[in-house]
């Protein structure tokens, strides 16, 4: 992928799977603008960057009101003289059951996630569209949202919403050239670190530098980071022109189209359905063969 004369903004890249993908997007060509709330993590990551000989600058700034936003299009344009590729990677955690989170728990998570994609992107497609050629918006979903997670009512459900925008933008952005596509990705980074069947596993092989074993890498689509960052490379390309409004998994060895939610089995009722009638038909009709809920718990060789 050649990315050259392209110019990209990436949220939440000081480290993690952010700076993967700045490192990947600044080595196909692109100058890219790091972001993150820790000015020391951002310095590193331009350090890098450009060490390695590619081009960066950073932006110290908490994504979610517009303010962030704006100064995020503002640097890349005063830095490097255009936007052509954003990238909305920034977020936090705040795990709860239900009946255990709080409304700032709730609230921070979806204003650093949701809020914080819509007004990036929201700035980012104003840029785009006043230079009238194209662009590419890659917004970063998670599992969590196309399927739920324990303890994660405020993550998983914005993580929901940013596939649902993807899939309105794509529509909306059509006509001037940008694309709009939601990555889902999966990863060894502090948070799968956190799930008791990967963390020996992944720690072992940050201890002696081994790949992760060959079934975690295709059966749980779990790799590093690196493993994700030639999607976010692709997507921003000219060879990715003609692909939006899709949501795309990655992660080890897998690679996974999301199917769109659709209706699954339909039955009907001339006059409609009293409760008594859906009780009657449920369990022997629609109801049937009920969606399961929840990211799946890892299944090892031995099991």
């Amino acid at each position: 992928m050649d990315l050259h004369g392209k110019v990209a903004v990436v949220t939440g890249s000081g480290r993690g799977l952010g700076l993967a993908y700045a490192q990947a997007l600044a080595a196909a060509g692109a100058a890219v603008v790091v972001n993150d709330v820790d000015a020391g993590a951002v310095d590193a990551a331009v350090d890098g960057i450009t060490s390695a000989g590619g081009t960066a600058a950073g932006v110290v700034a908490a994504v979610g009101d517009s303010e962030a936003a704006e100064r995020l299009v503002d640097a890349a344009v005063g830095e490097f003289g255009r936007l052509d590729i954003l990238v909305t990677n920034a977020g936090i955690l705040r795990d709860r059951v239900l009946w255990k989170m709080t409304d700032d728990d709730f609230d921070a998570v979806v204003k650093v996630h949701l809020r914080g994609t819509f007004t990036c992107a929201r700035a980012a497609a104003v840029r785009m569209r006043e230079q009238g050629s194209g662009g590419r918006i890659v917004l970063i979903s998670s599992p969590a949202g196309q399927r739920g997670n324990f303890g994660q009512s405020n993550y998983a459900a914005a993580k929901a919403g940013i596939v649902a925008m993807a899939r309105t933008w794509a529509m909306e952005l059509a006509r001037s050239g940008i694309t709009v596509n939601a990555v889902v990705p999966v990863a060894a980074t502090e948070m799968t670190k956190t799930i008791p069947a990967f963390a020996p596993l992944i720690a072992e092989s940050e201890r002696t530098g081994a790949p992760l074993p060959a079934w975690l890498r295709r059966d749980e689509g779990l790799g590093t980071v690196a493993d994700v960052a030639g999607l976010i490379t692709f997507l921003a390309s000219d060879a990715a022109k003609d692909i939006t409004g899709q949501a795309i998994g990655i992660g080890g060895d897998r690679l996974a189209l999301w199917a769109h939610p659709r209706e699954k089995a339909v039955a009907f009722a001339d006059g409609g359905w009293s409760a008594d009638a859906l009780a009657e038909h449920w369990h022997g009709g629609v109801g049937a063969e009920p969606e399961t809920y929840g990211i799946p718990a890892p299944l090892t060789p031995e099991a």
